[in-house]
């Protein structure tokens, strides 16, 4: 059997499928982060600092990976993250996603700048359906998207604070991603030419490529500069705490804050009236040389832990992660490039046989952690090396 037909089963596999199928920029844009990507890089690194203390002799027979995130029911503590883009990667990407994750019985988030519409998206479901949402200068057009999302059966709205600005991502000005040069569009032919799966696949048989929930705002999905210069423009770089508390009392479903990465924050979070709130860095693709998050978790969960749902974004690749994070206190954990990689290589097949690893990984570590419950899993479970 040549590599190439190997089955894929991790989350690298499933990246390295994704590499090959996917146009070079579009490879990395999900896959890049700021700047020289240190804290993207930590992200990941961090965790193999993280070390599982295995127990022996106990009765695991009975091990049980089912959780509750956010009032929801869920096979393990593990959700999509919100990924823009998402139906340029896989054709309808976000439905293929919503479907996988409802047969794995994990919430999906859908970002803002998704190619499918929330109604899209919805139809699809069968699971957890949560929306994620910027702050724009328009605040006619976030209470719509509000509107949109709640008609359309979503009670939980996952509202990212992280964005005032768009961090520098090189390698989007590096592989011509961005600019309308005769060179940079010249580098996306080239890029697209070469990857004639993706091109049927997604760029004609994918359509339509607006951006379904601001489909009046933004027409052409694969216009990218433009996507990138009305997000810069619409973005408001004013937003206080204060807006978020405007944003509590018009939103009647759960709100969770994303983007949290101090004890300061978190506390700040909690008293405007969010349910719950992510410790993310954005997967390191905003400030770079900041912290990673598996770093700051413990310290967020001591500060609001016993007041609001703690969760851990970035960096999580396995099931083992989603362990640690949990042994350290967080509800859950988030994963955005994995799940996009097993969309963009096997679409919904792929996604629902990766979260199954990510289930397994899971229970055969709490059976060697002599643990049979989410609930036992504890600080004292865990040492940094």
């Amino acid at each position: 059997m040549t590599k190439r037909n190997v089955r894929p089963v991790t989350a690298s596999d499933y990246r390295r499928l994704a590499r090959r199928r996917l146009p070079h920029f579009l490879f990395d844009y999900i896959d890049g982060g700021a700047n020289d990507e240190r804290t993207m890089a930590a992200n990941q690194a961090d965790f193999d600092r993280v070390c599982l203390q295995q127990r022996v002799l106990r009765d695991v027979s009975q091990v049980d990976t089912g959780s509750v995130m956010v009032g929801h029911k869920v096979s393990m503590p593990l959700a999509l993250s919100p990924l823009g883009l998402a139906g340029m990667m896989a054709r309808r990407g976000e439905v293929q996603a919503v479907k996988a994750a409802g047969r794995a019985g994990v919430p999906f988030t859908l970002s803002t700048v998704g190619i499918c519409s929330m109604q899209e998206v919805a139809a699809a479901a069968s699971g957890p359906f949560w929306f994620q949402l910027y702050m724009m200068h328009d605040r006619e057009l976030v209470a719509w998207l509000l509107q949109q999302a709640w008609s359309s059966g979503c009670e939980t709205l996952v509202f990212t604070v992280d964005l005032a600005v768009t961090g520098a991502r090189h390698r989007d000005l590096r592989n011509g991603m961005l600019g309308h040069t005769f060179a940079a569009k010249l580098a996306r032919a080239g890029q697209v030419a070469r990857r004639p799966h993706w091109l049927v696949d997604v760029a004609l048989r994918g359509r339509p490529h607006s951006f379904g929930n601001l489909r009046n705002e933004l027409h052409d999905a694969t216009d990218l500069t433009s996507y990138k210069a009305y997000m810069q423009s619409e973005f408001d770089t004013s937003v206080t705490w204060q807006d978020i508390a405007w944003l509590r009392n018009l939103w009647a479903g759960k709100l969770i804050i994303k983007g949290v990465m101090s004890a300061d924050d978190a506390r700040a979070a909690a008293d405007v009236g969010a349910d719950g709130l992510i410790v993310s860095n954005h997967g390191g693709r905003q400030l770079d040389g900041s912290s990673s998050t598996i770093r700051k978790l413990p310290e967020v969960v001591a500060a609001v832990g016993q007041r609001v749902e703690v969760y851990l974004d970035g960096g999580v690749r396995s099931g083992i992660d989603v362990v640690k994070a949990v042994c350290l206190g967080a509800r859950g954990a988030f994963i955005g490039r994995p799940w996009i990689w097993a969309v963009a290589a096997r679409g919904e097949s792929g996604l629902v046989d990766l979260l199954e690893i990510f289930r397994k990984e899971i229970a055969v570590a709490m059976a060697l952690m002599g643990v049979n419950t989410i609930a036992e899993l504890n600080p004292e479970l865990v040492e940094w090396r």
